[in-house]
């Protein structure tokens, strides 16, 4: 059916990842100004319960973040960074030890610490431009590593982002990065063109139609949409009111080739694969 064979497993420390069907990453979110106020989370106890709410829901990867990167957000430090999450990943390795962790973050030291303590993945959303040191780290641990784009930096992407080509320039740039990225010694990458992150609501549709490029990495691929601006601001809704538009991308993302699909909500993520499933073997 899909020409583009890719990688079907990711080895996440000891912890396999079979992606032979795509799979939901839940969001665990730590920073008390995410765009979503329905996903914030505030204690080592909200964290472990949301968690063990979205692991029986049907989560393979539960997605730890403590710095907020949406437009105009403040860049909070290494160490209130590591305060935030440290707690919070200790809890869930005690409480789910069979879950698989990953740790969204940019920062080397950060990367390094978390990796210590036990998490599996590091989802970087510069690939390592900002800290190129992190893919060292990453590689001498052989955690998966998910590289990202985006237009300008954490907390300071443009207002009015230019392209002339946004597949192909994305696509390139992750050629590039990924260059990079296995000079390094990393592995078992995952790709992410980085839906809002330095693009525009038109940009975004754009290079959600055009996803299915990216299967020519024959890399997985993950898909972050989740409640976001493309959605809310086309349907002139909020983000509390986003689940349903999500649903919506979530399929097409999904029959374009995603294979990892970055969610707030667990539950209608994994019906979706249930019968996107269905349909491809109709």
């Amino acid at each position: 059916m899909d020409r583009f064979i890719q990688q079907r497993t990711l080895n996440a420390r000891g912890k396999l990842i079979t992606l032979d069907n795509p799979v939901v990453m839940g969001i665990l979110n730590l920073t008390p100004d995410s765009f979503y106020p329905g996903s914030r989370i505030d204690s080592v106890k909200a964290a472990v319960s949301r968690a063990g709410e979205m692991l029986a829901e049907g989560a393979t990867i539960l997605d730890i973040g403590a710095a907020s990167s949406r437009p105009g957000a403040d860049v909070i430090s290494p160490e209130e960074e590591l305060r935030r999450i440290i707690p919070v990943l200790e809890g869930l390795l005690s409480a789910y030890p069979e879950a698989i962790l990953s740790v969204d973050t940019w920062r080397a030291g950060v990367a390094n610490q978390v990796l210590r303590t036990g998490a599996h993945i590091i989802n970087d959303i510069t690939a390592g431009t900002q800290e190129p040191e992190i893919l060292d780290i990453v590689a001498a641990t052989g955690a998966p590593y998910v590289a990202m784009h985006m237009l300008g930096s954490p907390g300071n992407m443009p207002v009015r982002p230019a392209y002339k080509d946004i597949v192909g320039e994305i696509l390139r740039y992750l050629v590039a990065r990924l260059e990079q990225i296995r000079a390094a010694g990393i592995k078992d990458i995952i790709i992410d063109p980085g839906l809002g992150f330095g693009k525009s609501v038109d940009q975004n549709f754009a290079l959600l139609k055009g996803l299915g490029v990216f299967r020519f990495l024959e890399l997985p691929v993950m898909i972050g949409l989740s409640r976001k601006s493309m959605i809310w601001r086309t349907l002139d809704i909020s983000p509390d009111d986003a689940l349903n538009g999500t649903t919506a991308l979530h399929l097409f993302a999904l029959l374009q080739g995603a294979t990892i699909l970055r969610v707030h909500d667990v539950r209608a993520a994994v019906e979706v694969i249930t019968l996107h499933k269905r349909l491809l073997e109709a």
